[in-house]
């Protein structure tokens, strides 16, 4: 049985750290984390920047950051993918992509196969890009691999070539599955999918927000329990007012639930999971 141990320390100690067994996660808001699986270090759907408050600056749905980001492309070291599961700038940010391409020129983005266009369009350059579809696999190096699902948000949308607009992922490492679901509700197929995993990333913000929506987390626990994956990270809340879920609930939900293990994560501390 896996077990999911909470670290006091921000993203600095948690980056610096000696390699470990197992997945070491730090967040870095909304639905982005960083993840270190021994020597292996990536990031998935970063947004560390401001970009979204000057988009939609004067708006009816402003997204001024109710949290700081943690870290910034300066603080990173050794990075070696970054994944995005879908062109939503708060998961392909048009503000971190390029920033993060121009300072680790060996770093490749996976990006899905249904939006290359747009991430040729925000600066990431073609010979950085790893495209993935739902149902692919890619063998990144040494025992690392991910795999890609579909992820329903508010339901499974495909381009006219029939590529996935929304991913979920699923990386393999030392024998251990972490499954980020993406921007995600629940969707008949999704459990078979996912069994197996020893721990889920799922967002837990809800729906009826005028924007797509994604799982509760009455559904979040719903679904690990009924893969039996054991431990749950609940995310995509405190960032944005118009489009987030009250942590003091989601605290109490979390403490109601005795299984799967769960946490709510902060940024003055850090995940790791090991077997």
């Amino acid at each position: 049985m896996s077990t999911l141990t909470r670290h006091v320390g921000g993203f600095s100690e948690f980056w610096s750290r000696p390699d470990a067994a197992g997945f070491l996660l730090s967040w870095l808001g909304q639905a982005g984390f960083a993840v270190r699986a021994g020597s292996h270090r990536f990031l998935v759907d970063p947004y560390l920047s401001d970009s979204l408050e000057v988009k939609y600056r004067g708006s009816d749905k402003p997204h001024d950051r109710m949290m700081p980001p943690p870290a910034t492309v300066a603080d990173l070291t050794g990075l070696q993918f970054v994944f995005c599961t879908h062109a939503h700038s708060d998961h392909m940010d048009p503000g971190t992509l390029p920033a993060i391409a121009r300072a680790f020129p060996d770093c490749r983005f996976v990006i899905p196969r249904a939006h290359l266009e747009k991430a040729r369009l925000i600066g990431v350059p073609d010979a950085a890009i790893l495209l993935i579809d739902a149902g692919d696999s890619l063998d990144l190096r040494d025992g690392l691999s991910v795999r890609a699902i579909p992820a329903a948000h508010e339901q499974i949308e495909t381009d006219a070539d029939g590529h996935h607009h929304f991913l979920g992922y699923l990386w393999q490492c030392r024998g251990m599955t972490l499954y980020h679901s993406g921007d995600c509700v629940p969707y008949e197929g999704l459990s078979t999918a996912i069994i197996g995993a020893d721990l889920a990333l799922l967002p837990v913000n809800g729906r009826g927000k005028g924007v797509p929506g994604n799982f509760t987390f009455a559904e979040a626990a719903r679904l690990c329990r009924a893969t039996n994956i054991p431990a749950l990270v609940p995310h995509h809340f405190g960032l944005f007012a118009f489009n987030t879920a009250d942590r003091a609930e989601l605290e109490n939900e979390a403490v109601l639930t005795t299984a799967p293990q769960t946490f709510l994560p902060d940024v003055a501390s850090w995940l790791s999971l090991e077997a």
